[in-house]
């Protein structure tokens, strides 16, 4: 029988004879934590709080589990997440120029989101399009050549958004 606001563990099949209740909660916490930053954005603290007590795993196991993993954040995020790839061919064609003019423009430092949650600035290592440095992504898109003309687009999109989810800037 199912408690409220528990996990249904059926689900997981023969392996819920074999696994004990923590295994079973510990084995969900991942999926939860990603389920959690869909549906926010980040990991606000009060649903940690809460996958706390209906997991029953310590909040100081959830933040180590969640701080292991780069894809997990625990401050709001923007709307737009644009990524400059910091990668040696990226580099010498002028990656640093272009995260500079999106740090003016957006009056933000890397790592950090506009007050009005239309962008989060980051970088990268590397895309992996070398051919096409410099190169940035906004929101997984990967824009290539990148010169200024095309980033005075990106930003114009950018500045655009007036409240849209995470789709195409």
């Amino acid at each position: 029988m199912k408690k409220e606001g528990l996990i249904d563990h059926e689900s997981i099949g023969h392996f819920g004879g074999v696994l004990t209740e923590a295994q079973k909660n510990k084995g969900l916490l991942i999926h939860s934590l990603q389920s959690i930053q869909a549906i926010h954005n980040y990991l606000p603290e009060d649903e940690l709080k809460s996958l706390s007590k209906n997991l029953r795993i310590t909040l100081s196991e959830i933040y180590s589990t969640a701080t292991f993993y780069k894809q997990f954040y625990f401050t709001p995020r923007g709307r737009n997440i644009a990524r400059v790839c910091t990668g040696t061919a990226c580099h010498v064609r002028g990656a640093v120029e272009i995260l500079d003019a999106l740090k003016q423009e957006f009056k933000i430092e890397e790592g950090e989101t506009t007050e009005d949650a239309s962008l989060t600035l980051e970088t990268v290592g590397c895309v992996g399009c070398c051919g096409l440095a410099p190169v940035l992504t906004v929101n997984e898109e990967i824009v290539g050549e990148v010169e200024e003309e095309k980033l005075e687009q990106i930003v114009d999109q950018i500045r655009g958004d007036n409240g849209g989810s995470n789709e195409e800037a």
